[in-house]
């Protein structure tokens, strides 16, 4: 064992991590059988924007790709099996990474696709998003119209609470943001194990050089 190699395992077993990460983050946020409460009803909307299943299916690609190199670290004069993983983690990182742009845009334009997104709602679902964000209506309490509840029971204490555009558009922004930012974080360590990757495989080919030459000089067999 050498530096480099140690250090490509440890970044393996990170990039592992992020694999399971995605697949068990969603296949836990994938709550679309659960009624929506107050304490779930902003997620499971903004989940519903979110490309879960193709987070899936990279977090698979990711396992998938982990297992690939294992016959790499088996066979410690083998090239094939790195060269190999080392490509297949490259399309980990375009897809992570069009998954994260994809977030990033999607929360640029969230904003102004919020009064549309929050018209597409159930009067049931609007008046539960009202008891989470403590508010009444969307822009204010006439616009659109407020659902009564126990936050807005009547018009005239629904005048006085705030619109729940300012609470929900403030929630979809750290939500969304904390999403795509660890997405980049991933992006980001997966660069670092192709790096690792690279140095390995030019260690290798350093080393297969070398026997070459011990062979010539008749060396081969110490």
């Amino acid at each position: 064992m050498n530096k480099v190699l140690i250090s490509y395992i440890i970044f393996d077993l990170l990039f592992l991590a992020t694999g399971v990460l995605l697949l068990s983050a969603t296949l836990t946020q994938d709550d679309a059988r659960n009624p929506p409460t107050r304490t779930n009803v902003a997620r499971k909307m903004l989940l519903s924007l979110c490309p879960l299943r193709a987070a899936f299916v990279n977090g698979v690609f990711i396992v998938f790709t982990f297992m690939l190199s294992l016959p790499g670290l088996a066979l410690p004069t083998s090239r094939m099996w790195l060269w190999l993983h080392g490509w297949l983690v490259a399309f980990c990182i375009t897809f992570t990474l069009a998954l994260g742009l994809d977030l990033w845009l999607q929360t640029l334009k969230m904003r102004s696709n919020l009064s549309a997104l929050w018209a597409r709602q159930s009067p049931q679902i609007q008046g539960l998003l009202q008891e989470t964000f403590n508010c009444c209506g969307y822009m204010d309490s006439s616009t659109p119209p407020f659902q009564p509840n126990s936050v807005c029971p009547n018009s005239l204490k629904a005048a006085n609470m705030p619109g729940c555009v300012w609470g929900f558009s403030n929630y979809m922004s750290t939500y969304l943001g904390m999403v795509f930012t660890a997405s980049f974080g991933i992006v980001a360590l997966d660069v670092l194990l192709l790096l690792n990757v690279s140095m390995v495989l030019k260690q290798r080919r350093e080393q297969k050089r070398y026997r070459h030459i011990d062979e010539k000089n008749g060396l081969g067999s110490i």
